[in-house]
């Protein structure tokens, strides 16, 4: 089928977050540990500059350009800023106020895959699709986990973002519907 999302695809992600929590992007350059390249936020539109809120699915787990993504399978997202925005990564805490909401990690781009460890490894798991034969395709709806020390918890936005043109702020979080709110489900969307 067309829409199965492959490897190599370049997306957008929405945050549903009140029905459009906005786009995963990067803004600014970070000022996490060792390795950190790009602060991560969400910005209301898909692209807010050259290539800042578009990613590339990469295998983690060696499966072939092309091949099908499917839930559960183990990827990087690599960001396009520029063509090389680095790969989505935790990096250092979550704020206080994060944490007092189940926050965990801080959200970056490292300058490369697996800056420590599994930080940059993200399991996808599918909410639904149809049919339902285990492939995850555009327009779905997804959860991002995070393999980091085998608790890094899920992809979500959490507080607004100081960030200028940013909408939220991004980290991880212990919780996979944090109030109820749809904080860490994700829309994935083609590039264009």
């Amino acid at each position: 089928m067309a829409n199965e999302l492959r490897y190599g695809d370049r997306i957008h992600l929405q945050n549903l977050y009140q029905g459009d929590g906005g786009y995963l992007d990067t803004n600014g350059h970070a000022s996490g540990g060792g390795g950190a390249r790009y602060q991560v936020s969400t910005a209301t539109v898909p692209n807010r500059g050259d290539g800042t809120g578009t990613w590339e699915i990469v295998s983690g787990s060696c499966q072939s350009t092309g091949s099908p993504v499917k839930s559960g399978d183990i990827i990087y997202l690599r960001n396009l800023y520029q063509n090389d925005g680095g790969y989505l990564d935790v990096n250092g805490a979550a704020s206080t106020s994060q944490k007092n909401a189940g926050g965990i990690y801080d959200v970056s781009t490292a300058w490369g895959k697996d800056r420590d460890g599994n930080s940059s490894r993200w399991q996808i798991f599918d909410v639904s699709s149809s049919p339902q034969d285990g492939l995850v395709r555009f327009n779905d709806t997804v959860q991002l986990w995070n393999t980091y020390a085998n608790r890094g918890g899920f992809l979500e936005t959490n507080h607004e973002s100081s960030a200028s043109g940013a909408r939220y702020d991004v980290d991880t979080n212990a919780y996979s519907n944090r109030s109820n709110s749809n904080v860490a489900f994700w829309k994935i969307l083609p590039a264009t």
